[in-house]
């Protein structure tokens, strides 16, 4: 038995796959902030599966990024390089807005009497210049042991290239305080950049005694319902799996765990229906969430920021991270009327307590949710298969706020609300193609999350999109993708040389030393090292650049002709993000990768096969449903579940499932694949944009 769960802003979803039987199987339950863990076991339960068979169990979780964004962290402690105390102070010049005359720059997660220095030096070759004074760190540590602090983080100067004198602090901190929390910053990041290092070991230690317990109150849970802690393993931002062991040391590898398995099932669903060039779609109640995947290649980066706006630089965390960009925009978004009387919608959420007004639990604000039912593409009959008893009334009443302002009906003010909320989705995808130089008619959207694929036909019609994919059970689909994914581990080292300059033996030595250390932290996660597969990359730019571009690296760089190799990849890259390219100019490598993965057995999809379903049989009615400048048509609803492979469905229709609808605009063409897709190729003569 091989179970995932996914912790979202309003629900908490569970897919198992029992390898005997072959059967797939979900759970939903509304998320518990108070204590996200008792979601967790209420789909346990809800699933009715035999959790002492789990083989295989993977978790995603909100409770990193809560803790950064809602500073529920730890009392957290820096000790750093003399002359160094005041980096998070001063941070980077750059800013997102460069005219704003009240900017503030953020407020550093520690305050200064807790940053303290010693005295130590090492020069960017990792040459020893001042040895660390080893009194002075005890006395340091004994400081901020006496202030009270939970957590510390050791940050010294270009330790990436020597860290030595990290790695002795950290043996003298837990000689002194074994109790503390303590991160060094060359167990998580290896990367320059002395701001951004020292922020990221920050924020780990921030939240590391947080996750700690989470994690260890889960294990102890999970273990009550027979599942072994050998087992447990945790997503990470990176596309990959860990321990709950490793998520607990470096609990900021974890900050974007859930949202980034929807992207690893994107994935592996494009290259089933033979799609590679695809962008990632996923609306849950709380966001929207987008990636774009070349080639069936994930993107992953370095320069992740939390709270970063145009108008706030953010707190950088130089962890890897799936490339995804994300938005206060989902089933729960809230509409309001801004001061100067112009609608607007989210990024406030009604989250899972009390949700949207429809859910009778209290809520009466205005939100998508309840724009869609009254605008008839949600059936209220059928919400999350009947579990939930919806309140037409009470949406209704909520959406007067916004209708009465304006002098509309209710239904058209949902219809507002749903144009605007498609408005705002519009330019998150933009934000991963169009803004970034790729062409959306050229790839194929895949949408899922609870509505994903109530907008994605609407999105597709404004961006050309030539297909929409909606897979199998979409509402739980990012723990679905959690049992895609293999375990891994991404190294980064800093070596700055020339390609003209660069010794090619010297550069094939510190990717070999990368590989050995993947081959060796598999070998602890008992993964053989047949079953270890890695990827090189390098990031590179023209000297005197600020900015870098990744590149993969062939296998061998000692080869003959590979630097010519790379080179010309990178000036191609170069193009590909800037628009221009420097033949002939100095090319430098900056930092050298290697992501390595773990491969694990995945649940294979089985056909459905038709078995005398066809459309027909799968009717259940017919509904007016709004469908934005197309007008109100008199729309077919069909039940997926009776939907069987080859079923063709001509909008406009609504095809329901218990935790989401498909929405067919007048023109589209659906139809369903040998596994249960859902293939939608969008009538895009009609598209307003």
């Amino acid at each position: 038995m091989r179970i995932a769960t996914d912790i979202g802003g309003t629900f908490t979803d569970l897919v198992y796959h029992d390898e005997q039987s072959g059967e797939l199987g979900v759970a939903k339950a509304s998320t518990t902030p108070d204590d996200f863990a008792r979601a967790v076991l209420e789909t346990v339960e809800k699933a009715a599966v035999d959790a002492s068979r789990a083989t295989f169990f993977v978790h995603g979780s909100t409770v990193i990024i809560n803790a950064l964004t809602e500073r529920k962290g730890a009392r957290t402690g820096l000790i750093t390089t003399k002359g160094f105390r005041d980096v998070l102070e001063i941070g980077r010049a750059n800013r997102p807005d460069i005219y704003n005359f009240s900017f503030r720059k953020p407020t550093p997660f520690v305050p200064r009497h807790l940053r303290l220095e010693v005295t130590e030096r090492v020069s960017h070759k990792g040459e020893v210049l001042v040895r660390l004074d080893e009194e002075q760190m005890r006395q340091a540590v004994r400081q901020l042991k006496g202030e009270g602090v939970e957590a510390i983080a050791v940050c010294f100067l270009h330790s990436y290239a020597n860290p030595a004198h990290e790695q002795r602090a950290l043996e003298i901190a837990r000689e002194e305080v074994p109790e503390v929390a303590i991160t060094a910053s060359y167990d998580v990041t290896r990367q320059w950049r002395e701001y951004e290092r020292t922020n990221t070991a920050v924020l780990n230690a921030y939240v590391q005694p947080t996750a700690a317990r989470y994690l260890g109150n889960l294990e102890r849970d999970l273990a009550a319902k027979g599942i072994a802690e050998t087992t447990l393993h945790v997503m990470q931002s990176n596309g990959g799996t860990a321990t709950f062991a490793q998520g607990k040391a470096t609990p900021i590898r974890l900050v974007e765990s859930g949202p980034v398995a929807g992207v690893i099932g994107a994935i592996a669903i494009g290259r089933l229906v033979g799609e590679e060039n695809i962008i990632s779609l996923d609306i849950g109640g709380t966001t929207a969430k987008s990636s774009l995947i070349q080639g069936g290649v994930v993107r992953t980066t370095t320069e992740y920021k939390i709270e970063w706006t145009p108008t706030h630089p953010g707190y950088p965390i130089m962890a890897p991270v799936v490339d995804i960009v994300e938005i206060g925009a989902g089933g729960g978004s809230i509409a309001w009327i801004d001061p100067a009387g112009a609608l607007k919608v989210g990024p406030q959420s009604a989250g899972a307590v009390p949700g949207p007004a429809c859910y009778g639990k209290g809520g009466t604000e205005p939100t998508v949710t309840d724009a869609n039912l009254l605008a008839g593409r949600i059936n209220p009959a059928y919400f999350l298969g009947g579990e939930i008893t919806v309140d037409t009334e009470a949406a209704r009443r909520a959406m007067r706020k916004i209708a009465e302002p304006f002098g509309l009906s209710e239904v058209e003010a949902a219809l507002g609300i749903i144009r605007l909320a498609n408005s705002n989705m519009d330019n998150l995808l933009r934000l991963v193609s169009v803004r970034r130089g790729f062409d959306p008619r050229e790839f194929a959207l895949v949408a899922f999350g609870g509505g994903g694929s109530m907008h994605a036909t609407a999105l597709a019609r404004r961006l050309h999109v030539k297909k929409v994919i909606v897979p199998v059970a979409p509402a739980v689909f990012s723990a679905w993708g959690m049992l895609m994914t293999d375990l891994r581990v991404d190294l980064v080292q800093t070596s700055i040389a020339r390609t003209d300059r660069a010794d090619p033996a010297g550069i094939g030595a510190i990717l070999d030393g990368l590989h050995d250390e993947a081959l060796a932290y598999f070998r602890h996660e008992k993964i053989p090292a047949e079953r270890v597969v890695a990827q090189p990359a390098a990031d590179m730019r023209y000297l005197g650049q600020e900015h870098t571009v990744r590149v993969p690296l062939p296998g061998d760089v000692r080869q003959s002709g590979a630097f010519q190799t790379i080179e010309e990849r990178f000036h191609t890259l170069h193009e590909q993000h800037y628009t221009f390219r420097l033949d002939g100019s100095p090319v430098e490598f900056v930092n050298f990768h290697l992501t390595a993965f773990g491969l694990v057995e995945k649940p294979g999809l089985r056909k459905i096969g038709a078995n005398g379903r066809t459309p027909e049989g799968a009717r259940k009615g017919e509904r007016d449903v709004d469908f934005d400048e197309l007008g109100r048509h008199r729309g077919a609803i069909y039940d997926r579940a009776r939907l069987g492979a080859g079923a063709q469905i001509d909008g406009p229709a609504i095809v329901e499932e218990p935790a989401a609808s498909t929405v067919l605009f007048p023109g589209d063409r659906l139809t369903v694949d040998d596994y249960g897709n859902l293939i939608i190729v969008v009538d895009r003569g009609q598209s307003d944009a």
